[in-house]
């Protein structure tokens, strides 16, 4: 049995199905009731990560366990070990956890040293695992698809600054990956697209797609920490637009991870702009 945390998101959502289309027993893990319903023969659990031990009756009886964090990166929280500790006691033998290439590249946020908490946690587990440091998401550009509907255009700082954005399918892959196959216990795989693109491109790329004009408008920073700042948390903010405008050289490199693990490219961001075109109708 594989317990899935964060499975109504952008990568737990798709793995879930991934995992039920290969005949795997899923758990499906959220906050929330599911305000949708999950692939047949899924067993949904809510659960909270900020509180481990509604975790612990979720685990009985798993033998994989797919850690994605999500606001419990935002405050020091309980010592990352008790989870793990929690899994172990379970008899989960193999542990999968979304981190961030930016837990590796970067030292001076708080969700990073606890993305690094967790990291040391699972290395130290004795339990078999996999870390995945995926680099910014394709599905961030969902945050345009109220402005593009409404207004055809993308409001967004640093529009000429390349990273490789990642399709969350691929990450959902790799872990489908790690979680069912040997081969994959001690690695930290680097996740990121096939090429670096900037905003302004993946805005053109939508327009494209769409078969109408989409209008690109560079913000300053000041205008987007001002943006940001309605759904993040300020030191968030200045960090993801220290990332967005000043990217470190090995931030902007394409990994060879995805094709290592998937014996194939990653896919590129038109291929999730074609599977996702609806929300920015």
């Amino acid at each position: 049995m594989i317990v899935v945390t964060g499975a109504t998101g952008n990568i737990g959502r798709l793995l879930v199905t991934e995992l039920a289309e290969a005949g795997q027993e899923v758990v499906a893990v959220s906050r929330r009731p599911l305000a949708s319903g999950l692939p047949e023969g899924v067993r949904h659990a809510q659960a909270d990560l900020g509180d481990f031990e509604s975790v612990r009756p979720v685990l009985a009886g798993a033998d994989a366990f797919f850690i994605l964090l999500a606001g419990e990166l935002n405050g020091p929280g309980e010592p990352a070990v008790n989870l793990l500790g929690i899994a172990k006691e379970a008899g989960v033998k193999r542990v999968v956890l979304v981190s961030s290439q930016l837990a590796g590249t970067r030292s001076d946020t708080l969700s990073h040293n606890r993305l690094r908490e967790f990291e040391a946690a699972v290395r130290e587990s004795g339990l078999e695992w996999t870390i995945l440091r995926p680099g910014g998401f394709a599905s961030n550009s969902f945050a345009w698809a109220d402005p593009i509907r409404t207004q055809r255009s993308v409001f967004h700082p640093f529009g000429d600054v390349a990273l490789p954005v990642v399709d969350p399918a691929d990450i959902a892959d790799i872990a489908a990956a790690a979680l069912t196959q040997d081969g994959h216990a001690g690695q930290t795989y680097v996740i990121t697209g096939p090429e670096a693109i900037t905003p302004r491109r993946q805005a053109e790329i939508i327009s494209e797609a769409l078969g109408e004009q989409v209008t690109y408008v560079d913000l300053t920073r000041e205008a987007a920490a001002e943006q940001m700042s309605q759904f993040m948390p300020p030191p968030v903010v200045e960090g993801t637009l220290d990332v967005l405008g000043s990217p470190l050289p090995v931030e902007q490199q394409v990994s060879p991870d995805v094709e290592k693990v998937l014996l194939r490219p990653a896919r590129p961001f038109g291929d999730w702009v074609t599977r996702n075109l609806p929300a920015f109708r």
